[in-house]
């Protein structure tokens, strides 16, 4: 869809950066966005807007929610929300810094910084554990469809909801596996990336099978490896034209729909969690027109 942000539907970033942002300052939060639309090159970074931010500017943006507490058994997933992310992508890791610097320097009088990640592609589209990240993603115009808002006005048509997490692995446990533990805990094997037709209920692929679900949850996933000194894990990323797929797989991977846990769990817990709106394109800035920018 050619009004939706880049990076959304386009899957070509080799490097990236993850910022936070909470509000610190209300009354200069509206000034603080039109500066930052000015300077935005939508190109390269990719912005989301969460529902505290909104309710800053005292609007409302049908669809948009904070990301709910989750609690499975013996699993807690992390509601962490925050007022502004933004996508640096690129290829060049220093051209990123400085970026993300102008960026933090721009938002300063409204917005703090409350998190920086820095991510990575890592053998061509893996995650940390060797496994390939995003084998399901819906392609073409069925990612449109999963991914980005139709049919419901200027302003909101092209835009797109974003679940983001944080995933720290736990690189012992999962060495400590053996291959075939590893590949039936995904469910596809990582020599080839072939799924397992015998896996286990508790395999990730079967947890999150998006035609699977009633209705089908598909979400396209842009997820990029972190790594912060000797700590490591996935950035997941998933755009939908809602939310409601996203928390559909979420809750089936903690066992709310049947007891069965996501052996993903066994190696791997998220840290945070975040929902944000990703406005569309007017031209090459974001349209904020509902939010009366």
């Amino acid at each position: 869809m050619s009004n939706s942000q880049v990076g959304i539907l386009e899957d070509n970033t080799s490097q990236g950066r993850f910022l936070i942002f909470g509000v610190h300052s209300p009354d200069t939060v509206s000034e603080c966005l039109k500066d930052l639309n000015e300077s935005l090159d939508t190109s390269n970074t990719l912005i989301g807007i969460g529902e505290s931010l909104v309710n800053a500017l005292n609007k409302d943006i049908e669809g948009l929610r904070t990301f709910p507490v989750l609690t499975g058994s013996a699993l807690d997933i992390p509601s962490t929300p925050a007022a502004l992310w933004c996508w640096c992508r690129g290829t060049d890791r220093g051209e990123i810094f400085h970026r993300s610097r102008a960026i933090e320097a721009l938002l300063q009088p409204a917005f703090v910084l409350e998190s920086v990640v820095d991510s990575f592609q890592f053998k061509s589209n893996r995650d940390m554990s060797g496994y390939e990240d995003g084998t399901e993603n819906p392609q073409g115009e069925d990612a449109v469809n999963a991914a980005i808002v139709k049919n419901t006005g200027k302003g909101m048509d092209g835009s797109s909801f974003v679940a983001v997490q944080q995933w720290v692995h736990d690189f012992d446990a999962f060495s400590e596996m053996t291959t075939s533990e590893q590949d039936n805990s995904i469910g596809r094997r990582i020599s080839d990336n072939e799924e397992l037709d015998d896996a286990p209920a508790s395999a990730h692929v079967k947890r999150t099978a998006q035609e699977n679900f009633e209705p089908e949850a598909f979400v396209v996933r842009r997820s990029m490896p972190w790594m912060d000194d000797m700590s490591a894990g996935l950035n997941f990323i998933a755009f939908g034209c809602s939310f409601d797929a996203f928390e559909a797989q979420m809750k089936r991977m903690i066992g709310l729909d049947d007891g069965i846990v996501d052996a993903l769990f066994k190696f791997t817990r998220p840290v945070s969690g975040n929902y944000f709106w990703c406005p569309p394109l007017a031209g090459k800035k974001l349209d904020l027109s509902l939010l009366g920018l």
